[in-house]
């Protein structure tokens, strides 16, 4: 039997990717291979969003080339999309996949007839990742994507569903909602349709939530603007099944930032829509990203910044410093930031964060929480940490009263405690639904 590695980089989307080629490959009667043995065949799934992600798929490529000389390798993702000449010239390279709507045609040159239509698991995750939609067609001017992923596709809902129930027979107990732009799910099939007969996240939100299956749902990073009310009740009609948390991209909290950046919105509808998140859900858990030192970022714009995100108390906030990428208008605007001021600020606002999620796991303490088990602390092996649907990590103890221990994969209700490094210390009551 031919064995198989895949290594990936880069975003949920890309994970995703990857798992259905591999399991579409062992329908081709290929089988991983074990940790030291050559692979026959390699695939590569990599990443272009920043110059550091062209580096680690080059050097990944290499590394596997070296590893398994004798094997096939396959590159796909947003590097092989914009500079397939560069991959294909890498060692053992044979093909180069430039577009992921080729991932069926590919499975079908290595024999298999009847091609997936999603996974059936998510190895070594009980949290699993569902690609909804693909494509991206704004125009920010710090981002490569759309250039690499322009073709905006939104998947069947039954294809959806039928998978979702797929993930929840194996085990899994959560699936997290993902696409390239999720906020677009159905956009291209809308056009040209009566409004009565569109396509929106919010029914795809509703029907996952109506299934009769042992998941919970939670969504991927979604525009703000994109957060509409009709969606908002139907994460608030679902408590029990949809979580209450949203990771909502603002990237900077100045308006001649996000004009410059030429997002779609200013700071200030971006903070009236995170406020009417917090009116329709109960104690939602609001995440989001920022880009610090963009070209032209003044300290008082980067107080700005500050300023929101103290305003709308993130639970969690993913801080990365601005990088040119080639290709981007950002890469060629004057004033690039000096690195020593950007270290700075990341600095400012990473201590922001962390005092704004003590911040708001605190307030939820006393209340109950479904935590996913993730599994055992690596230096206190009667301790299990989790994930709560309030995207709050939870330290709990492995064994229960009841006598019960606490596995991997498992679903519990949790009373939240006190907050200690950075995590909420919780006792569990109970199995959760």
């Amino acid at each position: 039997m031919p064995t198989l590695r895949t290594l990936t980089l880069g975003c949920r989307v890309n994970q995703y990717e990857t798992e259905f080629l591999r399991q579409g490959l062992e329908e081709a009667g290929y089988r991983d291979a074990a940790e030291h043995e050559p692979a026959d065949l390699c695939v590569v799934n990599t990443c272009t969003v920043t110059h550091e992600g062209d580096a680690k798929s080059r050097q990944a490529i290499r590394r596997l080339a070296k590893d398994n000389p004798n094997a096939r390798l396959i590159v796909m993702g947003c590097y092989a999309t914009r500079a397939p000449e560069e991959v294909a010239a890498l060692p053992n390279v044979a093909e180069v996949v430039t577009d992921k709507r080729e991932l069926p045609d590919l499975l079908q040159r290595f024999g298999v007839v009847d091609v997936p239509t999603g996974i059936a698991r998510f190895d070594a995750r009980r949290r699993a990742y569902v690609k909804v939609q693909d494509g991206c067609l704004l125009s920010c001017t710090f981002c490569i994507i759309p250039t690499v992923r322009p073709h905006l596709r939104s998947r069947p809902p039954e294809d959806i569903i039928d998978e979702v129930r797929r993930l929840a027979a194996g085990g899994h107990r959560e699936v997290v909602l993902t696409g390239i732009h999720l906020g677009h799910y159905g956009l291209e099939r809308n056009a040209g349709r009566p409004k009565s007969e569109w396509l929106r996240l919010s029914h795809l939100v509703r029907r996952l939530a109506a299934l009769d299956a042992d998941v919970r749902l939670r969504l991927s990073s979604i525009e703000a603007v994109e957060v509409t009310r009709e969606l908002l009740d139907a994460l608030a009609e679902n408590p029990r099944r949809v979580c209450p948390h949203l990771h909502v991209s603002m990237q900077s909290g100045s308006e001649s930032v996000l004009r410059r950046m030429r997002r779609r919105w200013g700071a200030k509808r971006f903070v009236d829509r995170c406020r009417l998140v917090r009116r329709a859900l109960e104690r939602p858990a609001l995440t989001t990203d920022v880009i610090v030192g963009f070209p032209g970022e003044t300290e008082a714009e980067f107080a700005e910044t500050l300023a929101v995100c103290e305003e709308l108390e993130f639970s969690r906030i993913h801080v990365f410093p601005f990088s040119p990428r080639r290709g981007t208008p950002a890469a060629a605007m004057p004033h690039q930031v000096p690195h020593e001021v950007k270290r700075e600020r990341v600095e400012r606002l990473s201590q922001l964060a962390d005092l704004l999620r003590d911040r708001y796991y605190a307030s939820l303490g006393g209340s109950t929480l479904r935590v996913i088990v993730e599994g055992v602390c690596d230096d206190r092996p009667d301790r299990v940490l989790g994930t709560a649907c309030r995207y709050a990590t939870v330290d709990l103890p492995r064994h229960l009263a009841d006598g019960r221990t606490l596995e991997r994969g498992m679903v519990v209700d949790v009373v939240a405690g006190e907050v200690l490094n950075g995590h909420i210390v919780g006792r569990a009551i109970g199995p959760g639904p």
